[in-house]
């Protein structure tokens, strides 16, 4: 008796309040925690064997939110309902003509503001004490401790079952994980089979300095353009060797990755990210053209609008990312920089330590396992081969998946809008591990107990690194839970003149990647409310509008610009964290090295790019005077990084 009471209590704490009550005729998903002003979703569905029935929503002073008919089997998901005090509480759905109580929706209603403090208290605590894994989980918990109705012990219980594991579980996430941890096995066996060192001396006598070695790994992020993901950890794992040999701080290996990955998938047209970017923008124009008050001459233009050819036209209107391009060359070829970076490179540079002492490195590249034998014959082949097997089985992969998808021959940005990055890229990864021990094992440098060995060991070292991703998913998922985008898209609207949206758009868009950790989940938000928008302000398709399309090309580039920017400065972003894994970099120190060069390239894309060319300057000024503005701060404020 006593132990089905204690377990019942437990239950009870665990679980908190329904936020649903109904009756078994109709099912009803409605959130736990609403944000006041923000709008939120209901989804209704009746049983099959039900007839259908009309229904409405009312709060609990009569105030009528949504009305309509319920069709049986065919769920109904109502939008845009809004609560603004917790006395509009409880909300109840009833049924019929008559209106009788089929169910009540029970949520606690928070302020606005309050979705903010998770991914908040997770960015300053790992800022200030540089421990990023401890962050993160009280990030996760604050969220799971709302979200369970300010229960202290459901939200614990919640933050494992109802956000860690469901962010584990995630396909695209798993295939992320897989893919992280069989490149990590491939550059354990090629390390321990001297591949790696093989690299390194076939590439000294052109990596001669630190200079040399910082431009060998700028040009390799240019030139692997069709994938952020895969740009990062191959570039990383890769260059790593040879930028230790030249006493180049991981800091800054970290930052040449990350500032290259993103900008150049997201310009390239041949990339996984610009078939997202495109059906987004394709969403986007349907909604400008459909939406109330729009002229039928325009609603046709809008409608007929190519949204690649849309694309294609504002990419000089990316200043974020082609500014931070142009960073990272000017920073390799002057060998200046400012703020902590420099104080990391002229560390390196005195040899007192490619990484901060007391560092958490991401990855640990030092493990014995992953060492070659003395006698081990240092081959570069071992190691080059690999890495080409995974670029090609990649872009392969693409190509062939996206065409299989798309059903009938068609141009490459639509078999890349239409492929699997992520089938490709765990088939890129599974071939590179292949290859590797192929290599080792047919030279006999390696038996195949050590070269499966040597390969755990390198999966091993990626232990930390997923861990962090997880958690950054987890917290990612407890600002969609919270509602934390809605709320910062929110701030969107009571804009002030045309020509100041797409700065006020990168603001935003910079504001929920930061907050929420993801670039993709940003452009999903924004680029379909920041369209319509901009028509309703004026702006149109086709370059014989002139200022009208420019309006529209730089509110829908700010979406994708500010969004890699968030994410740059964001130490709960995947990428940025794939970054320090592949560097075996600090996360914490890639982030606040990272973070001043950042502000300065938005800064300056902001001033000298957004707002100018919103009135009518041309881009090919913005990146003039921009480009020169970045070198003065380098020569006059950068110091040298070898002092």
């Amino acid at each position: 008796m006593l132990r089905a009471l204690i377990a019942s209590t437990f239950a009870l704490l665990l679980l908190g309040s329904a936020p649903a009550r109904a009756q078994e005729e109709l099912a009803v998903d409605a959130p736990r925690i609403i944000l006041s002003g923000v709008g939120f979703s209901i989804t209704l569905e009746l049983p099959e064997d039900a007839a259908p029935q009309r229904f409405s929503i009312a709060t609990s002073d009569g105030r009528r939110m949504a009305a309509g008919t319920l069709q049986p089997g065919a769920p109904v998901e109502i939008t845009e309902l809004e609560v603004h005090t917790g006395g509009e509480m409880p909300v109840s759905v009833r049924l019929g003509e008559e209106g009788r109580s089929a169910a009540t929706i029970e949520a606690r209603v928070l302020p606005g503001w309050v979705s903010l403090l998770p991914p908040l208290v997770a960015i300053v605590l790992a800022l200030v004490f540089r421990e990023v894994v401890t962050s993160l989980f009280l990030g996760v918990w604050l969220g799971a401790f709302l979200f369970a109705g300010l229960n202290p012990i459901s939200g614990t219980m919640r933050a494992i079952d109802r956000f860690v594991a469901p962010a584990l579980a995630d396909i695209d996430h798993a295939s992320i994980i897989i893919f992280s941890f069989l490149l990590g096995g491939m550059v354990g066996v090629m390390s321990r089979s001297g591949g790696t060192r093989g690299i390194v001396e076939a590439v000294r006598p052109l990596a001669t300095t630190a200079r040399r070695a910082q431009l060998a790994t700028y040009l390799s992020g240019l030139a692997i353009f069709f994938d952020d993901y895969a740009n990062t950890l191959i570039v990383g794992n890769t260059m790593r060797p040879i930028t230790d040999r030249m006493k180049v701080s991981r800091e800054k290996l970290a930052y040449i990755v990350d500032s290259t990955a993103a900008p150049v998938a997201a310009i390239v047209f041949v990339s996984t990210w610009v078939g997202f970017e495109i059906s987004l923008i394709g969403d986007g124009l349907r909604n400008a053209a459909t939406q109330p008050g729009t002229e039928p001459a325009l609603a046709a233009v809008l409608h007929d609008a190519n949204p690649f050819a849309v694309f294609i036209h504002s990419i000089p209107y990316l200043f974020y990312p082609l500014l931070a391009l142009l960073m990272v060359g000017f920073i390799v070829a002057t060998r200046r920089d400012f703020g902590p970076m420099l104080t990391a490179e002229r560390r390196a540079a005195r040899g007192e330590g490619l990484s901060r002492p007391g560092a958490m490195l991401m990855s640990d590249s030092s493990a014995g396992i992953m060492e070659p034998e003395p006698d081990t014959p240092h081959r570069w082949p071992n190691a080059a081969l690999p890495v080409l097997a995974v670029v090609i089985t990649v872009l392969l992969g693409l190509y062939l998946e996206g065409r299989s998808a798309l059903g009938h021959p068609g141009t490459v940005w639509q078999v890349l809008g239409e492929a699997n990055a992520f089938h490709a890229l765990l088939w890129g990864s599974l071939a590179g591990c292949i290859v590797a021990i192929g290599l080792a094992v047919g030279q006999r440098i390696l038996s195949m107990a050590d070269a499966i060995g040597a390969w755990v060991g390198g999966m091993r070292a990626m232990l930390l690194a997923g861990v962090i991703l997880i958690l950054a998913w987890s917290l990612s998922e407890v600002t969609q839970v919270l509602g934390t985008a809605s709320y910062l898209s929110g701030l969107l609207e009571g804009s002030l003149r045309p020509e100041l949206l797409p700065v006020l758009v990168f603001i935003t868009s910079a504001a929920i990647a930061f907050a929420t950790g993801t670039s993709w989940g940003t452009m999903a938000i924004l680029i379909p409310l920041v369209i319509p928008l901009s028509v309703a302000l004026g702006a149109s398709v086709g370059f014989e509008e002139g200022p009208r399309y420019v309006l529209l090309l730089g509110a829908t580039s700010s979406v994708l610009a500010g969004g890699i920017f968030g994410d740059h400065c964001s130490p709960i972003s995947d990428t940025t964290v794939l970054s320090s894994m592949a560097s075996s970099c600090d996360h914490v120190d890639h982030v606040r090295t990272q973070l001043p060069y950042a502000l300065v390239v938005a800064f300056i894309g902001m001033l000298l790019g957004d707002i100018p060319t919103a009135f009518g300057m041309p881009p090919v000024f913005s990146y003039i005077l921009g480009g020169a503005l970045l070198f003065l701060l380098l020569r006059f404020l950068g110091g040298v990084d070898y002092a």
